[in-house]
């Protein structure tokens, strides 16, 4: 078997890997290499114990390399164990904490910057901690939006699949019975038949391009910002939801590396990445650019190259002037995160109400194209027999 890997150079990120295949000649190897395998960042659970846990230990005198031994002493997760292991191994060698982080590969460039602007200012166990506290608040708001979709995409799922099984199994069965009688369908039930002829001929279809369009949307960040951005152009409260939840999680973090003695402009950069693959990433590196090098005011900056809130460049504005930035920008990430929170219970109630709808009509659907036919040609079926 032959097999060739990629070693990261000291100081670098083995956050690619590539692995040839079995019997692979040089063809095979070459093909490998061009083709890197990236490494999955740990899950925002995981994350949010590590630095709990660490924060703790730090906040207890215990230096850093010590905190990562004890911290991954019995862990059960070995993934964490290497990668802490490694993080400790660096250390020692004299290499920075936020380097030695990310090394591993299995951490954010937004959590990076904030381990560096603690390990800068003496404050790392305070980075850690705070790092905790934004990764919980995401996990928190994340939860409720997977509850708030995935469930009610699930009940629909599987109210679409009884229709389709009633229309395509059930009906015909009915209308057979009835043409085995001589009985004649007409009114509501010729209306139940033709439409279970004409779920029979095209579900098929139909649940194929169901199933493309949700393949193509799960696997290009494009086509979802496409979307995302046509519904949020026609659901105020969809829009409202989204960008909550976008500009609070900039901003928050905006706040945390920049009170951690970060520069404005840095902190504003490594933020844009908490919101990649949307449009604000591209508008707070044009934002921050612009604030460094052109010396416009930060809320000019955000007003001009950015579409946040009005209520955000008036309070950066503020925060310029009186040389209250740091309180401002705490002030806007919690006004953020209770109007999420609102946006969110508000949200789950239409989407409740929504599939509610949706489901009482796929179960009359599925009553009345399986047994309005039979109870309404009952008595003919009763004529015929008599």
């Amino acid at each position: 078997m032959t097999s060739a890997t990629t070693t990261a150079a000291p100081g670098k990120t083995p956050a690619l890997e590539t692995v040839a295949p079995k019997n692979a000649g040089p063809k095979g190897i070459l093909a490998a290499l061009n083709k890197p395998k990236k490494v999955r960042e740990f899950s925002k659970k995981e994350q949010v114990d590590l630095f709990r846990g660490l924060g703790s230990m730090l906040r207890a005198q215990i230096n850093t390399a010590d905190a990562l031994k004890y911290y991954s002493q019995g862990l059960p997760n070995k993934a964490i164990v290497d990668a802490l292991t490694h993080v400790r191994e660096d250390i020692n060698t004299g290499m920075n904490v936020h380097e030695a982080f990310r090394r591993t590969g299995k951490f954010s460039e937004t959590i990076i910057g904030l381990i560096q602007a603690g390990s800068d200012a003496g404050q790392l166990h305070h980075a850690f901690q705070s790092l905790a506290t934004r990764l919980k608040s995401e996990l928190h708001f994340s939860k409720q939006l997977k509850k708030a979709t995935i469930t009610p995409g699930v009940i629909i799922c599987v109210l679409s699949g009884a229709f389709i099984v009633s229309q395509v199994k059930i009906v015909p069965q009915v209308e057979s019975m009835l043409n085995g009688v001589g009985a004649k369908p007409d009114g509501m039930t010729a209306i139940s038949f033709k439409v279970s002829h004409f779920t029979q001929a095209m579900w098929p279809f139909i649940v194929g391009t169901v199933v493309g369009i949700a393949l193509t949307i799960f696997n290009s960040s494009h086509v979802r910002n496409l979307i995302l951005g046509f519904v949020m152009s026609k659901w105020r409260l969809l829009r409202l939801l989204i960008m909550s939840m976008r500009q609070m999680t900039f901003i928050s973090t905006i706040r945390l590396l920049h009170s951690n003695g970060i520069n404005l402009a840095k902190s504003i950069r490594v933020s844009a990445n908490s919101v990649r693959n949307t449009p604000f990433y591209n508008e707070l590196r044009t934002a921050a650019d612009k604030y460094e090098h052109s010396g416009v005011p930060l809320s000019t900056a955000f007003a001009k190259y950015t579409s946040v809130d009005a209520q955000v460049t008036h309070m950066l504005a503020i925060g310029e002037k009186s040389a209250s930035l740091d309180a401002q920008l705490e002030m806007l990430s919690e006004m953020y995160e209770e109007d999420l929170q609102n946006h969110m219970n508000t949200f789950s109630a239409a989407i409740s109400f929504i599939v509610l709808i949706i489901a009482v009509s796929l179960i009359a659907a599925v009553f009345i194209g399986t047994f309005l036919p039979i109870f309404l040609m009952g008595p003919k079926m009763m004529q015929s027999g008599i």
